[in-house]
């Protein structure tokens, strides 16, 4: 699967962690940012696929599941720690789903929004992979 987690940096204190994402923590430039909060539980997130652009996804605070499928399997990633964020490269479908209360999902893009990058549908996404 076309994923990765990757630790980030970050520096203990007993006043509080500062975790940092700089020079090559993120193997690219990040162009865009975005969070997502206040999800319900009930709630589904993503439903979708990049064909071009890298994301980089980090639960801030609480937890939420995100479940990938590059067309041959499945694979369910929990974020829960805000040192540890999921790469998402070309060519895998997403879903983000079971948000705890609190849960804030921080993403890192690798170009601004283009509707033409994203696949929006399972079958258009299966398709496209061959």
């Amino acid at each position: 699967m076309n994923i990765e987690i990757i630790d980030i940096p970050k520096v203990e204190d007993y006043r509080g962690n500062l975790a940092i994402i700089e020079k090559d923590v993120v193997p690219f430039e990040i162009k865009r940012v975005y969070y997502l909060y206040d999800v319900p539980s009930s709630a589904k997130r993503g439903g979708h696929a990049h064909k071009d652009q890298f994301e980089f996804l980090i639960a801030l605070s609480g937890s939420f599941d995100v479940v990938l499928n590059d067309g041959k399997s499945t694979q369910k990633v929990t974020l829960n720690k805000p040192d540890k964020g999921l790469l998402i490269k070309t060519n895998v479908w997403r879903e983000l789903d079971n948000f705890s209360s609190g849960a804030v999902c921080l993403v890192l893009n690798s170009d601004v929004f283009l509707e033409e990058d994203y696949i929006r549908n399972f079958e258009e996404f299966r398709k496209f992979i061959g």
